[in-house]
C-alpha cells in the first residue's frame, strides 16, 4: 500500500501540520531514519505548500535553538503568532531540561508514526482496501498494509477487518498471526496481550507459542507471549466503536471510564469510591465531554474540570445514589 505521505494530501490544520513537521524532525535526528523515510519526507513537503512552510519554520527554529530538543521546537511552532515571542523566551528558560526532554524525544513511538495507516486519540478511520476488504481503525491505532504478500501488521491499538473473499489476509502482531478469509474479526492490542474477537465466519490463529487453532463467529481469545488463553464467548457490545458508540451493560464505572479514557486526550481520573457504580447505556464517542455530563446527571458523581485536558470525577455531595446511567 502506498504511504499516506505519497498519496494526494488535503492540507490539514496549522496545528497538525506543525506537529507533523516536528515529528519528521525528531525522526531524522533519532538516527533511525531510512532512505525510504527521507523519500516520504520529501513527498510530504511537496504535497502541500503549508507542509513546506512548516518544515522551513522548524528548520529555522532548530538552527536558532540548536541545544533544544525537537519537541520544544514543536511547541513553539504550534502556538499562534501573537504568543510566539513569549513561547520562545519560555523555551530558552527550559534549556536546563533539554537532556531529559531530548531523551524522551528519542523514545517517540516512531514505528507508530511511520505506519501506513494511523489514527490519533479520539479518531476513527475506515479504509476500503484494493482487494475489496474493509479495514477500520479505532482510536490511537496504527497498522501497516502490504497487500502484495496479503499481510497487515498491527502496530498499536485496535482494528476491525472484514474480508469477503476466499483469499486470506493475515494480521501479524507481537503475539502471533490471524488468517482472515470470508470473515469479520476485531483485533485489539493491549499492553500484555492481543484480544481476537470473531464477529462472523471462521479464522485461523497461530499463536507465538503453542499449536494453531480455529476461532468461530461469536468466539474470542487472548494471545500472549506464552500462548493462547481459553476461548470464550464474544461480547457483541465490544465493537460498538465501529459505529461511534461506547456501549455498557451494567458495567462497573471504573471499567467504563478506563475505556472512555482511550478516546480522550489528557488525564481522566476518578476517586476509588466510584469504581463499583454501575453503568448501562449507549454513548456517542464524538463528544466525550457530553458522556461525562450524562454520567453526572445519572449517577452520584460530579465532574471537576481543571482544564480541557485534566478532568476528575468525584462523589457527589448532593445527588441521591442511582445504580446506572
Amino acid at each position: 500500500m502506498r504511504s499516506a505521505a505519497a498519496s494526494p494530501v488535503v492540507c490539514g490544520e496549522e496545528r497538525e501540520v506543525a506537529r507533523s513537521a516536528a515529528r519528521w524532525l525528531a525522526l531524522l535526528e533519532s538516527g533511525d531514519a531510512s532512505d525510504q523515510d527521507r523519500i516520504k519526507l520529501q513527498q510530504w513537503r511537496d504535497s502541500c505548500a503549508s507542509h513546506e512552510r512548516a518544515w522551513q519554520k522548524i528548520q529555522q527554529l532548530r538552527q536558532r535553538f540548536s541545544g533544544l530538543p525537537a519537541n520544544l521546537a514543536m511547541a513553539t511552532l504550534d502556538r499562534p503568532a501573537p504568543d510566539r515571542r513569549a513561547v520562545l523566551k519560555g523555551a530558552l528558560g527550559l534549556a536546563v531540561l533539554a537532556p531529559s526532554i531530548w531523551l524522551l524525544s528519542r523514545q517517540l513511538p516512531l514505528d507508530v508514526w511511520r505506519a501506513d495507516l494511523q489514527t490519533s486519540t479520539g479518531e476513527r478511520k475506515r479504509v476500503q482496501l484494493a482487494d475489496g476488504s474493509s479495514l477500520e481503525l479505532n482510536t490511537a491505532s496504527a497498522v501497516n498494509v502490504d497487500l502484495g504478500v496479503r499481510r497487515l501488521t498491527l502496530v498499536r491499538g485496535e482494528i476491525s477487518l472484514n474480508v469477503p473473499g476466499a483469499a486470506a489476509l493475515t494480521i501479524e502482531g507481537p503475539y502471533g498471526r490471524i488468517a482472515v478469509s470470508q470473515s469479520e474479526v476485531c483485533v485489539r492490542l493491549n499492553e500484555n496481550d492481543c484480544r481476537v474477537s470473531v464477529v462472523s465466519g471462521v479464522v485461523q490463529l497461530q499463536p507465538l507459542q503453542g499449536p494453531a487453532l480455529t476461532l468461530k463467529g461469536g468466539e474470542q481469545i487472548s494471545l500472549k507471549a506464552s500462548g493462547a488463553g481459553p476461548i470464550s464467548a464474544f461480547d457483541t457490545l465490544l465493537p460498538g466503536w465501529r459505529d461511534g458508540v461506547l456501549m455498557a451493560q451494567n458495567q462497573p464505572l471504573g471499567d467504563f471510564l478506563r475505556e472512555l479514557g482511550r478516546y480522550r486526550t489528557g488525564l481522566l481520573r476518578w476517586e476509588p469510591a466510584l469504581e463499583t457504580l454501575r453503568v448501562t447505556g449507549s454513548f456517542r464517542l464524538d463528544n466525550t465531554d457530553r458522556v461525562l455530563s450524562l454520567l453526572a446527571a445519572s449517577l452520584p458523581v460530579e465532574v471537576q474540570t481543571r482544564t480541557r485536558y485534566w478532568v476528575t470525577l468525584v462523589p457527589s455531595k448532593t445527588a441521591s445514589p442511582k445504580k446506572s446511567a
